[in-house]
């Protein structure tokens, strides 16, 4: 069993800052990419940002160089701070990671985490 639990989500004016947080634990044997998908009403969700497992990166346009994702391997985290936030990302906020569970086997499997809900004012 793997748990992705993200947390840091809420309400800010235009303009703020938020952190995103997602916490991997469970049955992992290698921890791959890792990244934030958004949802926001009406839409499909969207890539934001990816991190590889060595520290590369990849972001969608709409948010570069407002937002910056990062990941701790020893904790199997990944973090995303969301600077200069615009009413337009306005979105549930979805955790992913590419995760090999066992040893034993070279398969990999994406997980989702619930989802935590980010609302920028206008």
């Amino acid at each position: 069993q793997v748990q992705l639990v993200e947390s840091g989500g809420g309400l800010v004016q235009g303009g703020g800052s938020l952190r995103l947080s997602c916490a991997a634990s469970g049955s992992i044997f290698r921890l791959n990419g890792m990244g934030w998908y958004r949802q926001a009403p009406g839409k499909q969700r969207e890539l934001v940002a990816v991190i590889t497992s060595g520290g590369s990166t990849n972001y969608a346009d709409s948010v570069k160089g407002r937002f910056t994702i990062s990941r701790d391997n020893a904790k199997n985290t990944v973090h995303l701070q969301l600077n200069s936030l615009k009413p337009e990302d306005t979105g549930v906020y979805y955790c992913n990671a590419r995760i090999r569970p066992l040893a034993g086997e070279s398969l990999e499997y994406d997980y989702w985490g619930q989802g935590t809900q980010v609302t920028v004012s206008s």
